[in-house]
């Protein structure tokens, strides 16, 4: 694939990922590609060859999503983010050929690893967007999107809220970790840290920067 024209936006929950690319795709009329957005993808895919993102497709009952402990739900979001690599990949060799595309910058909130950024893009079109690790974890419920208060929900209907809270809690603790902090700060892309004092448009300025674009 030619990815000349494609920029991707990688980091922690809370660094502000989705907003940028959503932003950059506006102002210079270019394709945003979400949070998210293999999630197009999920209802043609095996869930022998996707056992991970088919998951939370083939569920029956949501709380046992909640239920599972710390290690059972880092070890399949490690295995669906790898999933997701693929799929998302796919995704994009297909926009590339689609003619409406054809000249438009592609901006992409990803899951796709460092390791393989380093083999397919360069550092002038990875940028990498960090938070304080402790945001993810106490605010995670504070947002007002649809499925982080579905899964509030699910625990306060569980026979012991606090528990499946305190459960929670700890499996964003582990996901928002410092090792895992650590390793996209030294990814050896360039960084923009999450600032509250700072405006979303001054933000998509340090982003033109990293990417030469204006």
């Amino acid at each position: 694939m030619d990815l000349s024209n494609v920029y991707f936006v990688i980091g922690t929950s809370y660094a502000g990922k989705s907003t940028i690319v959503k932003n950059l795709a506006r102002k210079h009329r270019g394709i945003a590609l979400e949070e998210n957005y293999h999630d197009a993808k999920l209802p043609e895919l095996d869930s022998r060859e996707f056992p991970g993102l088919t998951y939370t497709r083939d569920i029956e009952d949501w709380h046992e999503f909640i239920r599972r402990t710390p290690d059972e739900y880092v070890s399949w979001l490690d295995s669906t983010t790898k999933e997701c690599e693929i799929v998302e990949l796919q995704m994009i060799e297909e926009l590339l050929a689609k003619p409406e595309a054809k000249g438009k910058m592609i901006f992409v909130d990803t899951n796709i690893c460092i390791e393989t950024l380093h083999r397919i893009s360069d550092t002038a079109h990875v940028l990498v967007m960090l938070a304080d690790p402790e945001i993810g974890i106490n605010r995670f419920f504070d947002r007002p999107d649809p499925e982080k208060q579905f899964l509030y929900r699910l625990m306060l209907e569980e026979p012991d809220p606090q528990a499946a809270l305190d459960n929670y809690r700890e499996i964003l603790t582990r996901i928002c970790s410092k090792e895992r902090y650590d390793e996209l700060l030294h990814s050896g892309f360039r960084v923009i840290f999450r600032d509250e004092d700072r405006s979303q448009e001054e933000t998509v300025r340090l982003a033109e920067v990293i990417f030469g674009i204006s």
